[in-house]
């Protein structure tokens, strides 16, 4: 399992997003991964997420219909927002939270689920084909996820970020994976590219079960 999320995602940056969230809603790019969940039909839908942090989507995913969501989260940090978020809400009896499950290592820990998210994760994952591979061996209906572009700007960031940490002892490491190649883990399982939406740094696309 790789290591360092919980410096990375810690308690402060969980409460900033919290905060952000309850100010303004979910971010642009969230915003798109839902609504193209929503463009699959959230009514009476199960909803998976993987590093789903605070919970922000899935929220919204309940409000506009979903039946019950599930978050599978390395960090502890976020725990404690996400559960005061879901106690403002009155939701907390329509979400299961998983600690410490790494779905690309044991996928079968985690129920299958109608929409599959995956909103800036895979950037934060070394192996893309296993942790997709795994996230479309749990969607019945629908994956949708954000990636950074591959330019060369992304490539020179990630790099000078992971000799900083190499360099400071943080185990953490970031990705610019190829989209190209994303697509294709997802489509040789029986998913269909049919969305690709940009917000700022985040592309956003969404696959339906062929």
């Amino acid at each position: 399992m790789p290591e360092g999320y919980d410096r990375e995602f810690n308690a402060r940056f969980a409460r900033r997003l919290a905060r952000q969230y309850r100010n303004g809603g979910l971010t642009p790019s969230a915003a798109l991964v839902l609504d193209f969940a929503g463009s699959v039909g959230l009514e009476g839908a199960s909803l998976l997420e993987i590093g789903g942090g605070i919970g922000d989507i899935q929220l919204e995913a309940l409000k506009r219909g979903a039946s019950h969501t599930t978050n599978v989260e390395l960090s502890a940090a976020y725990e404690s927002e996400a559960a005061r978020l879901l106690d403002e809400a009155g939701l907390r009896d329509r979400v299961t939270r998983m600690l410490g499950v790494d779905l690309a290592s044991t996928p079968e820990a985690v129920e299958r689920a109608d929409i599959v998210v995956l909103h800036r994760v895979v950037c934060c994952y070394p192996d893309y084909e296993r942790l997709l591979g795994a996230a479309a061996g749990r969607a019945d209906r629908a994956v949708v996820f954000s990636h950074p572009p591959r330019t060369v700007l992304a490539r020179f960031s990630a790099r000078a970020i992971n000799t900083l940490y190499a360099l400071t002892g943080n185990p953490y490491r970031a990705y610019a994976h190829m989209p190209d190649a994303m697509i294709a883990v997802l489509s040789g399982r029986g998913l269909e590219p049919r969305y690709r939406e940009a917000s700022g740094p985040w592309h956003v696309v969404g696959t339906v079960r062929a």
